[in-house]
C-alpha cells in the first residue's frame, strides 16, 4: 500500500489508529513497524474524532461496541479494520458492512488453546472436579464414581476453525464427535441435522459465530431436545444461549451439568441467577487466553500489515454479510 504525499512533498505513511483496551491490558506490541507507519491510540471515547485520520484500525479493545457506534459518523474511514478477536459481531453496523473497508480477524490463534479448554471441562464434569475441591475445602472423604469418556458422543456446533480443533482434541480423547455447520458438506452436518444429534449427545459444545440465524440458538426446546445425561458448553458468545432458559433447564435437570465461558452481559452481574444455577461452571471469557496470546496477536497483525502494505490479498478477510471468515 503506497503512502501518501504531504504539503511538502514528502512521503507520509500510513496512519494505524489503534483502540485500546482498559488498563492494565497492556497495547500492542507493534515495534516492527517502526518507521513504516504512524501509529495513534484512542480509547472508546475518541473514536469518532480519530477514525477519519485513520488508514488502518486495530480494535485491540474487541470487547467494546465503540466502532459500530462511532463509524456511522463524518468524514472518511479506514480502508481496513482488524479486530484482535474471533468474533465480529460487537464491530458490525450497516454502514460498515455497506462499506468498502476490508475487515479482518484475529482466527488461528485462539483455536487450539480454547479447544483444550473445552476438553479441560469435559474431563472436569465427567470425573466430577468441581466436588472434588468442594469437598476438600469441607475436610470431607467421600467416595464417588466418575464417568468414563472414551466411547461417549460429542455434537459440536461451529464448523470454523475453533469447531474443527474442538473436534480433533475431543477425538483425540476416544470421543465419537461430529460436527455441525451452516451447510451440510464432507464431514460437516448442516442445521437440518442438529436436533436429531443433539438428542444423541452426551456433549454438546457451541462454538458457532454470533450471526442473526445462530442468536438464541440455543433455548428451552433446543435444551429439551437433549438427553438428561447431557452437558452442555459454550466458547463461543453469549447472545447463542438464552440463558434464563438454562437455567432453567439445569434446575429443571433436563440436561446434566453445563459450562459457560462468555456470556450476554460481561463482566457476568454479581446479581445473576447463573452464578448459582446447579451444575453450572462459569469462567470470565479466558478459554482462549494462555500465556503470551496478547504477544500472539500483535505479531499476527504486524504480519498482516505486512500483507497490507505489499499490497497483497490480506489473510482472515470477514465476510461482512455473513459475520465470520468463509470456509474452504
Amino acid at each position: 500500500m503506497s503512502e501518501s504525499t504531504g504539503s511538502e512533498g514528502r512521503a507520509v505513511p500510513p496512519t494505524v489508529l489503534v483502540l485500546d483496551a482498559p488498563a492494565p491490558a497492556p497495547p500492542p506490541r507493534l515495534g516492527a513497524l517502526t518507521g513504516r507507519v504512524r501509529i495513534r491510540h484512542t480509547d472508546a471515547d475518541g473514536l469518532a474524532g480519530e477514525l477519519p485520520g485513520a488508514d488502518v484500525l486495530l480494535v485491540w479493545d474487541f470487547l467494546s461496541d465503540a466502532v459500530r457506534h462511532a463509524w456511522p459518523g463524518e468524514g472518511p474511514r479506514p480502508r481496513w479494520v482488524h479486530t484482535a478477536s474471533a468474533g465480529v459481531d460487537r464491530l458490525m453496523c450497516p454502514e460498515l458492512v455497506a462499506s468498502d473497508t476490508v475487515v479482518t480477524n484475529a482466527r488461528g490463534v485462539f483455536d487450539q488453546p480454547i479447544a483444550e479448554y473445552v476438553a479441560a471441562l469435559v474431563l472436569a464434569m465427567a470425573k466430577d472436579l468441581p466436588r472434588t475441591l468442594a469437598l476438600q475445602g469441607e475436610r470431607t472423604w467421600l467416595h464417588r464414581e466418575s464417568q468414563r469418556i472414551a466411547g461417549t458422543r460429542a455434537c459440536v456446533v461451529g464448523s470454523g476453525p475453533i469447531g474443527r480443533a474442538v473436534v480433533r482434541t475431543l477425538k483425540a480423547l476416544g470421543i465419537t464427535t461430529v460436527l455441525v455447520g451452516r451447510r451440510p458438506r464432507t464431514g460437516v452436518h448442516g442445521p437440518a441435522d442438529l436436533d436429531r444429534l443433539l438428542a444423541r449427545a452426551d456433549w454438546v459444545v457451541c462454538a458457532a459465530p454470533l450471526t442473526e440465524d445462530t442468536r438464541g440458538m440455543f433455548d428451552e426446546r433446543r435444551f429439551g431436545v437433549m438427553q438428561p445425561s447431557a452437558r452442555f458448553i459454550n466458547v463461543g458468545r453469549g447472545p447463542l444461549v438464552v440463558e434464563e432458559d438454562l437455567v432453567a433447564a439445569l434446575s429443571k435437570r433436563w440436561i446434566a451439568g453445563a459450562a459457560l465461558d462468555v456470556f450476554e452481559s460481561e463482566p457476568l452481574p454479581p446479581d445473576s441467577p447463573l452464578w448459582t444455577a446447579p451444575g453450572l461452571l462459569v469462567s470470565p471469557h479466558m478459554s482462549g487466553d494462555t500465556v503470551g496470546w496478547r504477544d500472539e496477536l500483535g505479531a499476527q497483525f504486524v504480519k498482516l500489515y505486512a500483507q497490507w502494505e505489499a499490497g497483497r490479498s490480506l489473510s482472515n478477510v470477514v465476510d461482512k454479510k455473513r459475520g465470520y471468515v468463509p470456509g474452504h
